[in-house]
């Protein structure tokens, strides 16, 4: 019993020390070819941005001026926001981003 409480105490704070490390930016989902020259999600930009990521592009992250790659678990939730401003909530290793959670910015 002791065990279990003790092994339900440290998973616990181990998920709040996760989420304490997360990091909230807003920014672009861009396409790797064009990087930094989309700002944001015009009709221009949008319309580019994903006809480079259909054509064989990565998605990125333009966020600050600073052009940041996905990790591979992170992939497919970018590219269904390619040409959005958009919200994430994650963590930065490097310049790859790990999404926790992203969503449209206005």
């Amino acid at each position: 019993m002791v065990k279990k409480l003790f092994l339900g105490s440290f998973v616990f704070s181990s998920l709040f020390a996760v989420s304490l490390i997360a990091d909230d930016w807003t920014g672009f989902v861009g396409d790797s070819m064009c990087g930094a020259k989309h700002t944001g999600a015009g009709k221009g930009d949008t319309a580019c941005a994903q006809k480079c990521v259909k054509g064989g592009a990565d998605a990125v992250f333009v966020t600050g001026g600073k052009v940041l790659k996905f990790d591979a678990a992170s992939v497919a939730s970018a590219k269904e926001h390619v040409g959005q401003n958009v919200k994430i909530s994650g963590s930065l290793n490097g310049d790859t981003v790990t999404i926790a959670s992203i969503e449209e910015s206005k």
